[in-house]
């Protein structure tokens, strides 16, 4: 617990607070999920056959770069990430907030009385609907940074030859040959798996949660860090079975030719009817084993990592 002198000497808002938990979580997950979210790129843009499992893909990995080839560039992936998630964070809890504002007005709560807010025991719990609708929000709004991010990762995790010399380099080559536009290429897509897909991820995460500190009456601050993990642990394999094909559609746009003569897709529609034409529905699934794999894993670190965070942060929040 921070002492008194250290918290009158340095205060943040609420919006802070969450922005710096979600960071905190964001990096969690990178360091966590990076060696197998390698091979679900991999296994998702690889032409068919190169690969005959999640297992001789991590071989054949090893085989040219080494242990250290899961952590490919993994540098754009540790600061988008983390930036990316501190916005999801940051947008869903100002919009439960306001959710949960508007709930208590509605109940004939008086003005000043939002610090009593929250979900759990909290008199005025969010509806599911709410819950959903905090987690798009998030989506949305997160996904002008993780279409970019994701574009230049998975470039840079994809290249056979020495192509780009680091996530800068990369950007500049993008943009020498589509424009500044060609860093969102696959936004449709990823519009699509982040909004639905935190849409579902936070409305999972809060009812496992919200479960425990109702049966037990317990305040947020109170919740057992297990209960964070497996809030975590469910709610990142219910993310990707809701949304796999459009992460696949969108790692298959961000991985075909900068050169508009080249490309193998005109857009989404396309790039979906090739996909079926090639594998058939198993096409949109390519790479789902160590997705599902890495998903428990790496949002459980999320999720405990942010609530430790934002329990320790709540101390400096005036």
């Amino acid at each position: 617990m921070a002492s008194k002198d250290a918290q009158s000497a340095v205060t943040i808002s609420r919006t802070a607070k969450d922005v710096l938990s979600g960071t905190a979580g964001g990096i969690a997950q990178v360091l966590v999920g990076q060696p197998l979210d390698m091979l679900k790129v991999r296994l998702q843009t690889a032409t068919h056959g190169t690969y005959s499992g999640m297992g001789d893909c991590a071989m054949q990995i090893i085989k040219k770069d080494g242990p250290l080839g899961f952590y490919k560039g993994t540098l754009t992936p540790l600061l988008g990430v983390g930036l990316c998630v501190s916005i999801q964070f940051g947008v869903v809890e100002r919009v439960k907030r306001e959710f949960a504002s508007r709930n208590a007005r509605a109940a004939g709560v008086p003005e000043g009385a939002e610090s009593l807010l929250g979900v759990g025991p909290k008199a005025f719990a969010l509806t599911s609907p709410q819950l959903y609708t905090a987690g798009v929000s998030a989506g949305v709004a997160n996904s002008f940074v993780a279409g970019p991010v994701e574009h230049i990762r998975i470039r840079l995790q994809t290249q056979a030859t020495k192509i780009y010399s680091g996530p800068l380099d990369c950007a500049r080559k993008i943009v020498a040959s589509s424009g500044a536009s060609g860093l969102f290429k696959g936004m449709v897509p990823t519009l699509f798996r982040e909004g639905h897909g935190m849409g579902m991820y936070f409305l999972v995460y809060e009812a496992v949660v919200g479960y425990k500190l109702k049966k037990d009456n317990l305040t947020r601050a109170e919740l057992p860090a297990v209960w964070a993990m497996l809030g975590g642990a469910i709610s990142g394999p219910a993310l990707w079975v809701m949304v796999y094909p459009m992460d696949v559609i969108k790692s298959r746009l961000q991985t075909d030719a900068l050169d508009k003569g080249k490309r193998q897709y005109q857009g989404t529609i396309d790039c979906a009817r090739q996909i079926f034409k090639q594998s058939g529905w198993k096409g949109f699934f390519r790479g789902l084993a160590p997705t599902l794999a890495r998903a428990p894993i790496s949002n459980a670190a999320t999720f405990v990592t942010y609530e430790f965070a934002a329990r320790h942060l709540e101390a400096y929040v005036r």
